[in-house]
């Protein structure tokens, strides 16, 4: 009965948070205002030694947040697994574990990395992402995705030369399909120089303003010069970009702005810091 839980509490939720964290460029819902363990009580007592009720109430949140429906059966295995915990902690004191640098390393690891994490609680709690940021985030890249896609066809090519004489041969009615086959883009030179559906932001400058430019059917009367090359370049449709809507992109909005004031948060920390 207790394998099931042993396993899915193998390692302890708050660690698990700052993992996320510190491997994502984003920041995670852990950070979001998790709840701090709060009031008082003893859940058992292990050889006279108390465990916190609070301790508890913790690892049943992480564990109904997670889906598991909080019942008695969930309350009675956390009670035994931390109980669990207990007696194999106070087996390693024993054993003088407690003090081998390496345990000692960990604890003053995890220690810091808690600590980080309540800063950063702390610090959104005072400071939470106004719905206005999250308005303005959303207007802005909505700007600069465009309100309109585009699906393009172009053929690469090295020299400029080179690129006059496609145009040449494509108004003089050869099939812009057959002539991409010479095409330096080996992901489109195969399927006619087909790019499929995208928004002019997806490409580099230069390539996003010709084809901007472009009407439906046109293709480019010079080449278009790239830091990949020169391009000629066809549309062939445009279409009404499909955007999510701000409640939709709100989490991920919500996040990257997080993200953004985190970042300026610790740069102003790192002024007023001396590092030697």
């Amino acid at each position: 009965m207790q394998r099931p839980l042993s396993r899915l509490l193998a390692v302890c939720a708050a660690t698990a948070a700052l993992s996320a964290w510190a491997q994502s460029p984003g920041l995670p819902s852990g950070l979001q205002g998790a709840a701090t363990p709060s009031g008082g009580g003893t859940l058992a007592r292990v050889n006279g030694v108390a465990i916190p009720a609070a301790r508890a109430e913790q690892m049943v949140r992480e564990l109904t947040g997670q889906g598991r429906p909080d019942n008695a059966q969930l309350r009675q295995l956390v009670r035994d697994e931390l109980v669990n915990r207990e007696i194999m902690a106070q087996a390693a004191t024993r054993q003088g574990l407690d003090k081998s640098a390496e345990v000692v390393s960990q604890l003053d690891n995890l220690r810091q990395q808690l600590l980080v994490r309540a800063y950063i609680q702390e610090h959104f709690r005072k400071n939470p992402v106004a719905d206005s940021e999250v308005r303005a985030e959303y207007d802005k890249i909505r700007k600069e995705l465009g309100e309109r896609e585009f699906k393009a066809r172009h053929i690469l090519v090295k020299g400029e030369d080179e690129a006059k004489a496609i145009i040449t041969r494509l108004k003089s009615g050869a099939k812009f399909e057959e002539l991409a086959k010479q095409s330096e883009d080996p992901g489109s030179k195969n399927n006619g120089g087909d790019l499929d559906w995208a928004r002019p932001a997806n490409y580099v400058p230069e390539f996003a303003r010709a084809l901007s430019a472009l009407k439906k059917g046109e293709t480019t009367d010079a080449p278009v010069k790239t830091q990949f090359g020169f391009h000629v370049i066809r549309l062939d449709d445009v279409r009404d970009a499909k955007l999510p809507s701000i409640d939709e992109a709100r989490p991920q909005l919500t996040d990257r702005l997080q993200r953004q004031k985190l970042d300026r948060l610790l740069a102003d920390l790192r002024k007023g810091a001396k590092i030697e």
